[in-house]
């Protein structure tokens, strides 16, 4: 059962992120109020998402804890908040006594006693649920109405963004930023979680990692500090002082063992300021306090067994009746811990930079959860991410082994992750133009390229990547013809190249040899593709040649055109028994069986890439424009349905359409993905 926010009622608010309107992009898109909250919450990172649903539950679970009623979008800065329980009290600062008495009166011991036995119980359900605050201030424990203490997440997070934010300033400011939580906002932080935190930030520190394990102890320090605040008053907090010396002085020397002698001469300090003010009446509650702020956290007493102690100072022992309080604590020495999650570190404060960042940031995680492009074009609801990286045209687009391979005019072949669309790799071993590049799963599986000066690069295609070719080839030079324009592969056994020889070439990529030469083209071969036990191949001539994969015999000739009316072939794209041919005029032509069954005329302009997947047809060309067609096939009917187009800001080289993303490599060196919303 969830939370209900009764009417006038007042309410905290916890910033969890900023909305940017995305809709400059997609003309057609409008967010409603819960989509608005629902992208901010997506667009945060998996972490913080898991932090957050750990706070929700719990404020569900806890009876002790203040409640969590939701998220709102404020439409006045366009930030996502979280919204909680606003219990109206005073807090713990009235039991702040800042006089220096010798010696606490009995009721004033009394009141001490019950408060602390509820924060201790507090800390035991935290525990219980396996969770670890990090740090505690004054303003984390409240009182409800009936005078019960209550622990204020709302608070709790928020003090651990000003703590995070004090350690994230480093070396230079580190010591006025801690004080200045620790001394003002009475934030009292454990010693191995100081360090954890200075190890996040990059501090390095001479010691071993056990020094620095937080735990549950790690709570029962701060709850210690602050009880004996409470105790001990305005002496305590110049002690504190002390303890931020030492361990700022340990962050910034690296040498942290130097400094732990001294923080057992500051909590003799405490100790002594303890009895002053507690007496000997009250030595065992004294004693174990002392023990909760020892160095080594395994040495620290459990929150249950401080409990029991605290509990004298109501109940005397001579009236205990056996009355015992089980004992919690889970088995594992760590629980999640919140100051130390990302939820923590989200900044309070974002400039529009960074908000910039952050949006492209969940545009990209976005795209892995998106709709088919097909079924957001037809909506109106497409998006795209553009990726930059190369310094001239795209030439050719290649997906497999998890990666994105791209080729272009600037000698280079990169590699982009699939997951997030970043580059990850660059390989160099072309000193001319790469025209294309093509995948090969296999074993080992390749990614290879050819150049316009008839050179072969076989790269290894598995990370870890090298820049240098595993393997080069070279077709013999002739000054007359331009190199490679097309690639295409069998299985994991040739590699055939398309040349300005007007031949097509195949080569072993068992032992990298060339084991034969198909001609029959009157011009370059401008594009090669197998299907089903066939290679075609496109040629300026304006014919598609069909050569058999098992002998490299022709076996047919499409597109011969006795009144001469040549057109260029520039693009091939094959599924089945279909054939769809691309040509310099902006003509789609689709043979069926090698019979002509339908010409389109979908471009203005040269088609210079075609994709076909399942039903879909992409062509792209000379007119910046990606169409979209339906196709279906009913025996040897083929029927045809546009589905729309897409506007692009340059001449289109390259296209391929992968687990419903489409990808479109451009003139202008920018490749862009494409993904329905």
């Amino acid at each position: 059962m969830g939370c209900v926010l009764k009417e006038e009622e007042k309410v905290g608010l916890l910033k969890v992120g900023f909305f940017k309107d995305g809709s400059e992009k997609s003309k057609f898109l409008s967010y409603s109020y819960e989509s608005r909250i629902m992208s901010v919450l997506y667009g945060m990172g998996e972490k913080e998402r898991i932090d957050m649903a750990s706070i929700l539950n719990l404020s569900l679970r806890l009876c002790r804890a203040g409640k969590i009623y939701g998220f709102w979008y404020n439409d006045n800065d366009s930030c996502v908040y979280m919204v909680c329980e606003n219990i109206n009290s005073t807090g713990l600062l009235k039991f702040f006594y800042n006089e220096e008495e010798e010696r606490l009166s009995s009721d004033k011991i009394s009141g001490f006693g019950i408060v602390s036995m509820e924060m201790c119980e507090i800390l035991i359900s935290l525990i219980s649920e396996g969770l670890i605050i990090g740090c505690l201030d004054v303003n984390c424990f409240v009182f409800n109405d009936f005078g019960r203490v209550y622990v204020d997440l709302g608070k709790v997070l928020s003090m651990g963004r000003r703590v995070n934010k004090a350690i994230q300033r480093g070396h230079k400011d580190l010591e006025v930023s801690l004080k200045t939580e620790v001394l003002e906002n009475l934030v009292f932080i454990s010693p191995e979680m100081l360090l954890k935190l200075f190890c996040k930030e990059g501090f390095e520190l001479d010691c071993g990692k056990s020094i620095y394990e937080v735990g549950f102890g790690s709570d029962v320090w701060s709850l210690a500090c602050l009880l004996i605040s409470l105790i001990i008053g305005g002496s305590f907090i110049k002690e504190m002082a002390i303890y931020v010396d030492f361990i700022v002085n340990a962050a910034n020397d690296g040498n942290v063992y130097s400094y732990v002698s001294l923080c057992k001469d500051w909590m003799e300090n405490v100790k002594t300021l303890l009895g002053c003010r507690l007496g000997l009446e009250y030595e065992p509650q004294k004693d174990l306090l002392c023990r909760c702020l020892e160095f080594d956290i395994s040495s620290r007493p459990p929150v249950t067994e401080l409990w029991k102690c605290l509990r004298e100072l109501v109940l005397k022992p001579n009236f205990d009746f056996g009355v015992t309080l089980k004992h919690e604590e889970k088995k594992e020495k760590t629980g999640h811990c919140v100051l130390l999650g990302d939820l923590c570190r989200i900044a309070e404060d974002t400039n529009k930079e960074e908000i910039d960042g952050l949006q492209q940031k969940y545009e990209i995680g976005r795209a892995g959860v998106s709709r088919d492009v097909v079924e957001g074009l037809s909506g109106g609801h497409i998006e795209c991410i553009d990726m930059k990286g190369h310094l001239d045209c795209i030439t050719g687009l290649a997906i497999g082994g998890g990666f994105l391979f791209s080729s272009s005019f600037d000698k280079r072949v990169h590699v982009w992750s699939l997951q997030d669309f970043t580059q990850v790799h660059t390989f160099k071993g072309h000193e001319h133009k790469v025209m294309a590049l093509i995948f090969v799963d296999g074993g080992q599986p390749l990614c290879i390229s050819g150049d316009n000066a008839g050179v072969i690069c076989i790269w290894e295609a598995s990370f870890p990547f090298n820049e240098k070719p595993l393997k080069k080839l070279h077709e013999q030079k002739d000054w007359r013809y331009s190199g490679i324009h097309a690639l295409a592969v069998s299985g994991t056994e040739y590699l055939y190249t398309g040349s300005g020889d007007k031949l097509i070439k195949a080569w072993s990529l068992q032992n990298h040899t060339l084991s034969c030469t198909m001609s029959g083209h009157k011009s370059v071969v401008s594009s090669l593709i197998v299907c089903n036990g066939i290679l075609y191949s496109g040629s300026w001539d304006g014919t598609v040649h069909l050569w058999s994969l098992s002998d490299h015999s022709p076996l047919a000739v499409l597109g011969e055109d006795t009144s001469k009316n040549v057109t260029s072939v520039l693009a091939l794209a094959a599924e089945n028994n279909l054939l769809l041919v691309a040509h310099e005029n902006g003509c789609i032509k689709m043979w069926h069986n090698d019979l002509l069954v339908k010409s389109l005329q979908t471009h203005n302009g040269a088609v210079f890439a075609a994709s076909k997947k399942g039903r879909w047809l992409f062509t792209g060309g000379w007119d910046k424009t990606i169409n979209v067609q339906e196709i279906s096939e009913v025996g040897d009917q083929i029927d045809t349905v546009p589905v729309g187009s897409i506007a692009c800001d340059s001449v289109i080289t390259a296209v391929i359409y992968w687990q419903e993303k489409l990808f479109v490599g451009q003139s202008d060196r920018v490749i862009k993905v494409y993904y329905g919303v």
